[in-house]
């Protein structure tokens, strides 16, 4: 999760997130090169004394720099395609978990397991635990496991609303109506928090999402331990 003063992005906890972070430091990196030279080129136009009477038209250079910036942008453009499809993959799920919105909560549903079903509201600050988030921590978390394949299916009971864990490079919508899926792989256990991240109504900031990784052994245990509750 995000910590005081990170300017940057969190660390990732799936392969997805990781080429998110590579792209966007790649393209970061093409837009400073850019930033720097048109800079030093205006720098050394306002300073410069050179005056050419002779000049009428300049091809050469209008070619340049109508080719060039076009050069550049396949170079965003064929990763950001790439990412694109890479991100929109569905393999083979190990686990399906189903996600519905309401005002202002989640339920969830386990179909692959007898249909574990719970909903998942946000903790009051004046009920946490010392060692709780304030705005982020919730009542019952979402338990997957580790090293496999998470197909989440996203839908909407009332109003538009969106599944966002930014430490596994998620973000989907809920529209009433409809079903969305993507899938993730999470690659270390942990907590890891989100939030909805469309503006739904007044209480939009008290909906978040917790998920906790495990090995899968641990997630059967959880698994067998609500089937017989």
């Amino acid at each position: 999760m995000s910590t005081w003063a990170n300017l940057g992005l969190q660390d990732s906890a799936s392969p997805l997130m990781e080429q998110l972070i590579f792209f966007h430091d790649h393209a970061l990196l093409i837009l400073v090169m850019i930033t720097v030279l048109v800079s030093y080129l205006m720098f050394m136009l306002f300073f410069n004394n050179y005056v050419n009477r002779f000049l009428l038209h300049g091809q050469l250079i209008e070619m340049i720099w109508t080719i060039l910036p076009a050069i550049i942008l396949l170079f965003i453009a064929f990763p950001s395609l790439r990412l694109l499809y890479l991100l929109d993959e569905i393999n083979e799920p190990s686990v399906t978990l189903k996600s519905i919105g309401h005002q202002w909560y989640w339920s969830y549903e386990y179909s692959d397991f007898n249909n574990i079903e719970f909903d998942s509201y946000m903790i009051p600050t004046n009920e946490l635990t010392t060692d709780g988030f304030r705005l982020l921590d919730v009542d019952n978390r979402i338990v997957l496991p580790m090293n496999s394949q998470i197909r989440i299916l996203v839908t909407a009971a009332d109003v538009i609303h969106s599944w966002t864990i930014p430490a596994l490079g998620v973000k989907v919508d809920g529209t009433p109506g409809r079903l969305n899926q993507t899938n993730f792989f999470i690659n270390r256990p942990g907590l890891f928090y989100g939030q909805c991240s469309e503006i739904c109504g007044a209480n939009h900031s008290f909906m978040p999402i917790v998920i906790e990784s495990v090995p899968i052994n641990y997630f059967i245990k959880w698994i067998s331990n609500n089937l017989n509750s």
